[in-house]
């Protein structure tokens, strides 16, 4: 008797254990909980080729613009702050607002967001002839960054600032410290209007793929590596409990029979 209860003990066990393997291997989402930006089959991915081509950042709400004003071509320096002792102080950091003004002594609040860095500085220039003569204005961008997830589990993303507008795809990886158990094979990069973004997916784990990781890259783009599925690993850390649970409770109910 002892022997038959046994036997049906285990014949339900693996019934069961079959049950939930297959509704694990079934679902992507139940073995990899913690992964990201998911895309499906389908999906029609960006052109690598069109990233090649370098397009100039337009400025956005929330960077911080590295401001220099000289007079005369750039022969004499200007203290924007106090512009009539024109001492060599022409060095400030001005932030663009939610609305795309920046505050600026002498001009007040202009609009600056949605220009490239060389309309900025031709359109300062214009606003500023009325009260200097002949003047030069120099800006940078000193906030642009990139967040990097490189594939690792917890505590790897990384937010990697672009000190220059030629950073690519393979100094960002190697800032981030390079990618950390994820598939070199799936790495997106996404870029854009996050409502309506562009996706560009590279595979790193050849030669021929690595041509294509000379892409520069652009102030807020994201970097994604797909992480390692690792399905037997996730298996048994999904179904274990389970089991283990199941297991008790027809042991108990056995002994009570």
């Amino acid at each position: 008797m002892l022997i038959l209860h046994a036997n049906i003990q285990v014949f339900y066990v693996k019934k069961i254990s079959v049950v939930f393997i297959a509704l694990l291997l079934s679902s992507c989402q139940i073995l990899n909980p913690e992964r990201m930006l998911r895309t499906p089959r389908d999906f029609e991915y960006a052109s690598v080729e069109v990233a090649k081509v370098q397009e100039e950042y337009r400025l956005a709400p929330n960077d911080e613009l590295y401001f220099r004003l000289y007079t005369n071509d750039a022969e004499r320096l200007v203290d924007p702050i106090s512009p009539l002792t024109q001492q060599a102080r022409g060095e400030h950091n001005y932030l663009i607002e939610f609305d795309g003004r920046v505050k600026m002594p002498v001009l007040g609040r202009v609009m600056l967001s949605g220009m490239t860095l060389r309309e900025a500085e031709r359109f300062l220039e214009e606003k500023f002839t009325e009260y200097y003569n002949r003047p030069f204005v120099q800006l940078r961008v000193t906030n642009n960054r990139v967040i990097i997830f490189p594939g690792g589990r917890g505590g790897t993303s990384r937010v990697v600032y672009l000190e220059n507008t030629n950073t690519n795809l393979f100094e960002a990886l190697a800032m981030a410290g390079g990618i950390s158990d994820g598939r070199a094979s799936r790495v997106k990069v996404i870029r854009g209007d996050l409502n309506n973004p562009q996706v560009f997916l590279i595979d790193l784990s050849t030669i021929e793929g690595v041509r294509n990781a000379d892409m520069l890259l652009q102030a807020n783009d994201i970097i994604y590596v797909e992480p390692r599925e690792r399905v037997p690993q996730r298996i048994m850390e999904n179904v274990g409990p389970y089991l283990t649970l199941l297991s008790t409770a027809l042991i108990v109910y056995s002994l009570f029979k």
